[in-house]
């Protein structure tokens, strides 16, 4: 299989020290670029990962006929307009999560991407590709334990940093859209449905305006999921699934590292039994899988419409939130 020739916009951290070097380390993939605002910075990237092409403009990689794929980890505030640029352009797109500020916001990007059906467009939800993950939906898939009837999922840091891009309103920061997304996601991935109603509760940073502590419960009919993201607690993460014949806890539910085991405990009629699973890099199953979809047309667990589902539930977290009240989630066209 030829390999898939990636670009990438911007020197954001999450790129710099996690996602670049993991495509660089998948099966399928190899990156021939990247850009930035300033020649210098790219440049100066791509030295340190051994990247073939630097460009002054994110214009200027697009239209590079040596990318293949273009992943995003710009600002939150970015993500679509950036989307639809490299869709014009003719490029694959794999973007950082949320897709966008609000699923209005999210529309255009959909438009865009129905006038180019050829080209795959993916949000980076990494964890579903990590198989910690992939055998947790089976167990629940295969009633191991039960009807799932509740979900609990936890994930919180700390940064109080003014300068940092998560504590900025305007960009798309805050705990919800940054990690409370992961809660969203996985509730709607277990469950296999979207929610009906949400509610939610935010504490908010007098200074940065962003969420700094979101409560949300998202009510499923069969069944509900709490979720609590914070981005000035101690780090923690967790999730745990609780069924009317067994539960299954992840401990290392989002960021599990590339050098380490991890393990699920599931608890069943039977027993109780712990599933280890050796260190894989999750970055660069995603990186692999994204490949798949272009060159074999398989579905990526995180399609477009999938994102455009996630976000329709952030939405109604937000207004329960401002609202103080329930809020039905809307089902979309």
């Amino acid at each position: 299989m030829t390999r898939i020739r990636w670009g990438v916009l911007s020197t954001a951290g999450i790129g710099m020290r996690k996602v670049i070097p993991a495509m660089q380390k998948s099966r399928l993939g190899t990156v021939t670029a990247i850009a930035s605002r300033s020649l210098k910075r790219a440049q100066a990237a791509a030295r340190k990962l051994n990247i073939p092409l630097a460009f002054a403009s994110y214009e200027a990689l697009l239209e590079s006929p040596d990318v293949d794929a273009i992943y995003i980890p710009l600002p939150n505030s970015l993500h679509v307009h950036w989307s639809r640029q490299a869709l014009e352009a003719g490029k694959h797109v794999l973007c950082e999560k949320p897709i966008a500020l609000s699923a209005r916001d999210t529309e255009p990007l959909l438009f865009a991407a129905a006038e180019h059906p050829d080209l795959v467009v993916a949000e980076a939800f990494m964890y579903r590709h990590h198989p910690q993950w992939v055998r947790t939906r089976e167990l629940v898939q295969q009633g191991v334990i039960g009807t799932i009837r509740a979900v609990h999922a936890a994930f919180a840091y700390c940064n109080k940093d003014p300068r940092n891009i998560r504590n900025k309103l305007e960009t798309g920061g805050g705990a919800l859209l940054d990690i409370g997304c992961y809660g969203v996601s996985v509730a709607r991935y277990l469950f296999g449905t979207e929610p009906r109603r949400v509610s939610a509760t935010m504490q908010r940073d007098a200074a940065f305006g962003t969420d700094i502590l979101a409560s949300a419960l998202l009510d499923f009919g069969s069944g509900t999921c709490s979720v609590t993201c914070a981005t000035q607690l101690h780090r923690y993460q967790r999730v745990e699934i609780l069924g009317d014949r067994g539960n299954i806890t992840i401990d290392v539910p989002f960021n599990a590292p590339p050098d380490a085991s991890v393990s699920i405990r599931v608890e069943h009629a039977t027993g109780v039994e712990a599933l280890r699973f050796e260190p894989v890099d999750q970055y660069s199953l995603q990186a692999d899988a994204f490949a798949l979809a272009i060159r074999k047309n398989i579905a990526m667990p995180t399609p477009l419409e999938d994102a455009m589902s996630n976000m329709r539930v952030i939405d109604g977290l937000f207004q329960s939130a401002s609202r103080r009240s329930w809020v039905a989630v809307s089902a979309g066209a």
